[in-house]
């Protein structure tokens, strides 16, 4: 049987991969006087008084909202806010397993920027922290940065932040083995959308000084007439310190890394030949990357990194935000910074050191101690930042 026909099978008998189950025995009349009414009635006058109880009575501190509005499903495009429910409730499933974070899916019938904010506003009370997924950019931008203005609780967008988290720690370890130093080397991102914007900007957070972003159109550069918006422009003043212009295969002359969250098939064999010694390549389109690990073996690639699990050096997100949101949460952070997203970064990079190689920059997806490293690196620096509530 095909894995795809199988996990449809499984799906059908599961009737979906979460549920709710509760935390107290309701098994007598004094136990439903307690948890109901009429004892209920005290926390809610606590909470009532000073609204921050609800962290401390109810279950809303462990509490993560995964929101959709089903425009940019995980390799499968803009196919509807219900479509995307299995996809949230597996997330939803990993961040239980992961990061012990109870998640409940919200898929949102909009596609209209206002509406999703407002709606997720108005329920931001139910939650103490909301996981965006899924969203197309550029509004997914627009919307968590007018939901970070409007929410006391974290927002974070997984398919920017936990991208820009796993890729920093593994080519953090990357250029260890090549022995390269971050400040000295030109890195070229292919895909100037939710991750590829996100991962230029922690980069540069982390020292890191040569980028050049290309998207579907060629090389982002100031002025650029064609396929520009608010974020790519933000973005570009940034970048490009060269003011380079063309395709895709001139960026990547004279360059050490390649980091692709596009589609299949952009690089060859050829283009890796003309980068500098020792090329660094994290081919991260799904289900088929940028260029197979065996073309850039055979173009000359030193360490290679794909978003599979049947290749070395998988980026995969589940080893950071479960343990982001688990170190956020125990924080009692209102928000999720740079500061933390570079210590979990390092927490991740650190737990790979005493296997380093050039097929291990970073943990397996399943290492059991991802998530409570990176959960205590975060709630540190949540603390040293100066978010907790």
């Amino acid at each position: 049987m095909k894995e795809n026909e199988k996990a449809l099978q499984l799906h059908y008998a599961w009737k979906g991969k979460i549920e709710i189950t509760p935390r107290v025995k309701v098994d007598s009349r004094e136990a439903l006087s307690l948890a109901y009414t009429p004892g209920v009635a005290q926390a809610c006058l606590e909470i009532q008084k000073d609204v921050s109880q609800g962290y401390a009575l109810t279950r809303r501190w462990n509490t993560v909202a995964v929101v959709t509005d089903g425009t940019a499903v995980l390799g499968l495009g803009d196919i509807g806010p219900e479509a995307g429910m299995p996809v949230m409730e597996g997330k939803c499933a990993l961040f239980k397993t992961f990061g012990g974070v109870d998640a409940i899916p919200l898929c949102i019938r909009s596609r209209d920027v206002e509406e999703i904010v407002h709606t997720i506003a108005l329920l931001s009370g139910s939650f103490g922290g909301v996981n965006l997924e899924d969203i197309s950019a550029p509004r997914c931008f627009e919307i968590e940065e007018k939901l970070k203005a409007r929410c006391d609780i974290p927002v974070f967008h997984d398919d920017q932040h936990g991208s820009a988290v796993i890729v920093l720690a593994g080519l953090t370890n990357a250029l260890r083995v090549v022995q390269k130093k971050p400040e000295r080397v030109r890195v070229v991102i292919s895909g100037a959308g939710a991750s590829g914007l996100s991962i230029a900007h922690l980069l540069l957070k982390a020292g890191f000084r040569d980028l050049i972003l290309c998207d579907r159109t060629g090389i982002l550069y100031e002025g650029r007439p064609h396929g520009m918006n608010p974020y790519k422009e933000r973005m570009v003043r940034r970048t490009n310190r060269e003011k380079r212009r063309g395709t895709l295969g001139d960026a990547l002359a004279g360059a050490d890394v390649f980091l692709g969250f596009s589609t299949s098939g952009l690089v060859t064999a050829e283009m890796v030949r003309r980068m500098n010694p020792d090329p660094i390549l994290f081919a991260c389109a799904n289900p088929v990357p940028e260029i197979l690990p065996e073309q850039a073996r055979a173009g000359g690639a030193r360490i290679i990194a794909t978003g599979r699990s049947d290749y070395p050096n998988q980026i995969n997100n589940v080893l950071a935000f479960p343990g982001i949101f688990r170190g956020t949460l125990d924080a009692g952070a209102s928000d999720i910074n740079d500061e933390m997203k570079l210590a979990a970064a390092k927490a991740l990079a650190e737990l790979a050191e005493d296997r380093l190689s050039e097929d291990y920059i970073i943990p397996e997806a399943f290492d059991p101690r991802a998530a409570q490293a990176v959960a205590a690196a975060v709630e540190q620096a949540a603390r040293d930042s100066g978010v907790v509530r």
